[in-house]
């Protein structure tokens, strides 16, 4: 039992458990308090807008923003980590919604709390760092395309009908209708945006989305201007957290959502792991990636309960936390009390707010997650990358999230094995001048002993030019020494064709010796020995080039005097 309490304390313990086990002051409460406030009111619009953006009405943006959240900062592995629906989800969201309905979004939320867990306890967390950076960029910057198309009805208050859920149908559509556009929605986006640009310039302290719903929903109250609220579209909101339910499921409806479901919790466990990430980064705090999936897990999982979305870590609000002067996870909980109070007092009030506002917060988040200023670097980079990036983005806007994810993660494995047969180097005495002086070589010619160098990673990309290598060398020698020092790595084909070429050898009654070899090469080669029955007579190893060609000429003098 205390190894398992050991284990879990070093793997697994809560950042939250973390920090307060060793004592938590009245001035760490205040700095919690202040930044909690301050973080839900950045939350507040978010979650309503992001809700809106996913199929759902602004009140379960809500109680994702505060169970979910609370969850999160409560179980999770980071220090200063906000948890809350994100700009990621609204697609994916949407099209489980239109697909299943609201019960399949509430499976799916129930299997990627459950994977997240999983992978959280299998430390699967660290393996994050291996997503290549072409296929986050551009299936990120996908996601806000998308997301901003989605927004457009509603900034321009246009009065469409039958949406196309396609990409290209939509846009067709609103440029076939710009003339159906509600002046007055135009005025309210119009307004929304001077007020971000004029706020991020010149008072960037102040919250800026706060800021539009505030002065956005007093503009519509006085001037009576005809445009969509949150009141008109989806009622008041509710003064409290629903209690805690689940619709009827079956077996069928889970397996149908099993891939929404892996994509939700690919998405939930990136984003907050480089959320986690970034706030270290800017705090110098480390998280716990094992956890944090685990937090991750058990948010949605409590998010499900309450008629909530998929909710993550969100670098934004993750980032305010921060600046915010937060001391612990507690800011997190907090921020999810406030958003409670605001549903509570301000529930009246919330109706008023303008559609084509909450449009063009969307429409913002959107256009930050296109990261042009990162997209252009990859553009002018690599042809592998630039490929990688943009078949990402098409994919992600034109098929799915899904496909675009897979095709990426392929077509960024394939360029790399590519890129690293290139460094695959082979040569043999003819060409390794630097290395044997020539009276040298001429002597190994002589005794009929073969020198071959080999340097860079040893796996199946490179196999067909190995093999082919090896099948030039032209007369059948006493002896050949393999040089493996500058072998990073080999995987299991690189060692098989070791393998058959020493069976090769062995039947030519060619001695092969290996020298310099390095721990991973060893150690699969001599697995790979083992498996196939290869006697150490058949092979030899030197732990360097000199002791390879002592070895080597030893032998080629016992083949000598027993043919005397």
């Amino acid at each position: 039992m205390r190894k398992f309490w050991r284990i879990i304390k070093r793997d697994y313990m809560p950042k939250s458990f973390e920090i307060l086990k060793n004592g938590y002051s009245f001035d760490m409460l205040r700095r919690d308090t202040i930044s909690g406030l301050t973080v839900s009111i950045v939350s507040l619009p978010l979650a309503m807008a992001l809700a809106i953006a996913s199929g759902l009405t602004p009140a379960q943006g809500l109680y994702t923003a505060i169970v979910a959240g609370f969850i999160i900062a409560l179980f999770g592995g980071s220090r200063y980590q906000i948890g809350g629906p994100t700009g990621a989800f609204a697609v994916l969201v949407l099209e489980v919604l239109q697909g299943y309905g609201y019960s399949g979004l509430i499976a799916a939320m129930l299997l990627t709390g459950v994977i997240l867990i999983v992978a959280g306890i299998l430390k699967l967390g660290a393996y994050i760092k291996y997503i290549p950076y072409p296929v986050v960029i551009g299936f990120t910057a996908g996601i806000g395309l998308t997301l901003i198309t989605t927004q457009i009805k509603d900034l321009f208050g246009m009065n469409v009908q039958n949406l196309p859920n396609d990409f290209v149908g939509k846009w067709g559509t609103y440029i076939s209708n710009l003339d159906q556009s509600n002046l007055g929605a135009v005025f309210i986006s119009f307004v929304s945006l001077a007020l971000y640009i004029g706020i991020k310039k010149y008072a960037p302290k102040i919250p800026v989305y706060l800021a539009i719903l505030i002065v956005t929903t007093l503009l519509v109250a006085i001037f009576n201007l005809p445009v969509d609220t949150i009141g008109s579209k989806y009622g008041e909101l509710p003064k409290t957290l629903p209690a805690p339910s689940l619709p009827q499921m079956n077996l069928a409806l889970f397996q149908n959502v099993f891939s929404a479901s892996l994509t939700v919790a690919f998405l939930a466990a990136i984003e907050s792991l480089l959320s986690a990430k970034v706030v270290d980064s800017m705090s110098g705090d480390a998280h716990n990636p094992n956890s944090e999936l685990i937090g991750e897990g058990l948010a949605n999982i409590g998010a499900a309960f309450f008629m909530g979305l998929p909710a993550t870590g969100a670098i934004a609000r993750t980032a305010t936390n921060f600046r915010a002067n937060a001391y612990s996870p507690v800011s997190g909980m907090l921020q999810s009390l406030f958003l409670l109070i605001f549903m509570f007092g301000l529930s009246s009030l919330v109706k008023y707010v303008p559609l084509p506002a909450l449009a063009l917060i969307l429409v913002i988040i959107g256009w930050n997650m296109l990261n042009l200023d990162k997209m252009y670097g990859l553009l002018k980079s690599q042809a592998g990358d630039r490929y990688t990036l943009l078949v990402t983005v098409c994919l992600t806007v034109l098929v799915n999230l899904s496909a675009a994810i897979a095709v990426g993660f392929i077509m960024a494995a394939v360029i790399f094995m590519h890129r690293m047969s290139k460094e695959i180097e082979l040569a043999n005495m003819e060409t390794m001048v630097r290395d044997v002086n020539t009276a040298v070589a001429q002597d190994l010619r002589d005794k009929k002993i073969i020198v071959i160098r080999v340097a860079g990673p040893l796996f199946f990309g490179v196999v067909s030019e190995i093999s082919q290598f090896f099948k030039n060398i032209g007369m059948r020698p006493n002896v050949i020494i393999i040089r493996m020092g500058h072998v990073s790595m080999i995987d299991a084909s690189g060692a098989n064709l070791i393998v058959e070429f020493v069976e090769k050898m062995h039947k030519n009654n060619t001695k092969v010796i290996i020298s310099n070899i390095k721990t991973q090469p060893k150690r699969i080669l001599h697995q790979a020995f083992a498996n196939a029955h290869i006697k150490l007579k058949d092979i030899s190893t030197a732990s360097n080039y000199d002791n390879a060609v002592k070895m080597a000429k030893r032998h080629v003098a016992r083949q000598n005097k027993s043919s005397v």
